[in-house]
């Protein structure tokens, strides 16, 4: 386990964190895939942000969770890797 997992689930024995962390835990998830997928095809923010078609202050702002993705967003993140975007609601 690396030191942010293990750091998370110690953040996570607290409850008001626990109910913030879920309330943003999508988001979290989407910048997770986001920062996977560039750093899977080794491309920095302002590589990834020209084969998306917008600039390299908004991939950081989506990293670091500043600004908000929407659909429009996941499908051209989807198309620019080949990859299906699925959402399900459990």
């Amino acid at each position: 386990m690396d030191d942010f997992q293990h750091h998370l689930n110690e953040s996570l024995q607290n409850e008001e964190f626990k109910t913030a962390y879920e309330q943003k835990e999508l988001r979290f998830k989407i910048i997770d895939i986001l920062v996977g997928l560039r750093l899977q095809y080794k491309l920095t923010q302002g590589e990834l942000a020209k084969k998306l078609g917008t600039t390299q202050t908004v991939i950081s702002r989506i990293e670091n969770g500043s600004v908000n993705v929407g659909i429009d967003f996941l499908q051209k993140l989807g198309n620019a890797f080949n990859k299906k975007i699925e959402i399900t609601v459990v």
